[in-house]
């Protein structure tokens, strides 16, 4: 559950400050995600675990009625949800998580669930649960074939096998500096040269990076005015994992989820602005048309 505070600024350290509103939004980067790809149009099974409280009746309910299935969302007893600590402020936020019920997503509870994943186009994770798990999914995924996207957020070094296993490898900009650490360079072309096509790197307001023939690429950016950017990179996640999903090629996929996440920034909230497919497909026609007209200005 993602407990949001906004505010003007951001307090100092010791400093106490007059907020200006407060909410509680169904959250979380898996939910997040599975939530983007619903509203796109894809069937979605949900692998994950909520607290025996009031936050994970409400997370459950939640998906439910973006019609997620949720044979493999369990409560915990005896244990409190997950929830994100978010202060939105200066046009960005700053976050918290807490991992809760997220730490009782075990290998053993993955295995259990492996029939999910064995019957799936693909498979989105992310860090929000225990590294090991991420690595049993992943070893599921190879066994049967399945493509995997990895988002690496929160940030953690990422095994060997790990990486070898994910077709796709999703991090920001903040995120890839946490991984390069692992390749000889200490730059971000050398991560590419490394993880080549695996890695598609997202980039805020420069847009979405990826490597193709050898060559890095650059999908530009869509341009609005954010209203709060929590869960943007979730919704291109989603988004993501629905085009490759679809066989859309590299760039295309790209693209699109570009368009997806500018759009989910347009309204308060991780999950409220996700968009549906005609709505994406209506933003991005509507922006090539605007660059034709510029383009015939010149």
């Amino acid at each position: 559950m993602d407990l949001v505070a906004s505010s003007t600024r951001r307090p100092i350290t010791g400093e106490t400050l007059h907020g200006e509103d407060f909410q509680t939004i169904s959250g979380g980067k898996g939910a997040n995600q599975a939530v983007a790809a619903a509203r796109l149009g894809a069937k979605v099974n949900m692998i994950g675990r909520v607290g025996d409280d009031d936050f994970g009746t409400r997370l459950q309910h939640n998906l439910k009625q973006e019609g997620i299935f949720l044979k493999g969302v369990e409560p915990v007893t005896d244990c409190t949800s997950g929830v994100a600590v978010i202060t939105l402020a200066e046009g960005d936020n700053s976050i918290i998580v807490v991992a809760g019920a997220n730490s009782c997503v075990t290998p053993d509870y993955v295995q259990k669930h492996r029939d999910l994943i064995a019957q799936s186009d693909i498979v989105l994770t992310q860090l929000e649960i225990p590294l090991e798990t991420v690595e049993e999914t992943a070893h599921i995924c190879e066994k049967y074939h399945i493509p995997l996207v990895l988002n690496p957020a929160p940030a953690h070094p990422l095994s060997t096998s790990l990486v070898s296993k994910a077709t796709f490898i999703t991090p920001n900009q903040v995120e890839a500096q946490h991984l390069i650490s692992q390749v000889e360079e200490d730059n971000i072309e050398a991560l590419f040269e490394q993880w080549g096509n695996q890695l598609i790197m997202t980039d805020g307001k420069e847009g979405v990076i990826y490597s193709a023939d050898g060559r890095i690429q650059r999908v530009p950016a869509y341009q609005v005015n954010p209203v709060d950017t929590t869960g943007a990179g979730d919704t291109f996640n989603g988004a993501f994992a629905y085009g490759t999903a679809r066989s859309y090629p590299l760039e295309r996929s790209c693209q699109f989820a570009n368009a997806a996440a500018s759009l989910s920034i347009l309204k308060k909230g991780a999950q409220a602005g996700m968009p549906s497919k005609s709505e994406v497909e209506d933003f991005i026609r509507a922006e090539e048309e605007k660059d034709m007209e510029m383009d015939a200005m010149k």
